[in-house]
C-alpha cells in the first residue's frame, strides 16, 4: 500500500516538473509590444478600444440566440406526441402560441429589420 503511495506521489511530481521544464524551454523570449496587446476581432489595435457598437446587431443576434433554444425545445415533441398518445398536444401549442406571439410583436416593433 505504501509503495502505491509513493509511486503516485512521485509520479505526481515527476509530472509537475515536467511541465515547469517544458513550458519554460518552449516559451519565447522576445518581447513585441503588438502581441501583447489585446486583440477583438474586426478592431485595429492601435486605434482606441472604445468603438461604438452597433446595439440593433446584439439585440437581432439575442433574438436568433432565443428562438434557436425554443426550436430545440421544440425538437423532441413529435417523438412525445408519439409516445404519450397526443396528450402534449395542449402544453405544446400553448408553447407555440408564445412563440408566435412574441415573433409577431417584434416583426411589429421592427426588431427583425436590420436598417431603416
Amino acid at each position: 500500500m505504501l509503495s502505491i503511495l509513493l509511486s503516485t506521489v512521485l509520479s505526481f511530481f515527476l509530472i509537475i516538473l515536467l511541465i515547469t521544464v517544458s513550458s519554460s524551454v518552449s516559451k519565447k523570449l522576445s518581447f513585441d509590444r503588438e502581441k501583447n496587446s489585446p486583440f477583438e476581432c474586426g478592431f485595429d489595435p492601435n486605434s482606441s478600444a472604445r468603438i461604438p457598437f452597433s446595439l440593433r446587431f446584439f439585440l437581432l443576434a439575442v433574438i436568433f440566440l432565443i428562438f434557436d433554444i425554443e426550436i430545440v425545445l421544440l425538437l423532441p415533441a413529435p417523438i412525445l406526441m408519439f409516445n404519450y398518445n397526443f396528450l402534449v398536444i395542449v402544453p405544446l401549442s400553448v408553447f407555440l402560441l408564445v412563440l408566435i406571439l412574441g415573433l409577431i410583436y417584434e416583426w411589429m416593433e421592427g426588431s427583425l429589420e436590420w436598417a431603416k
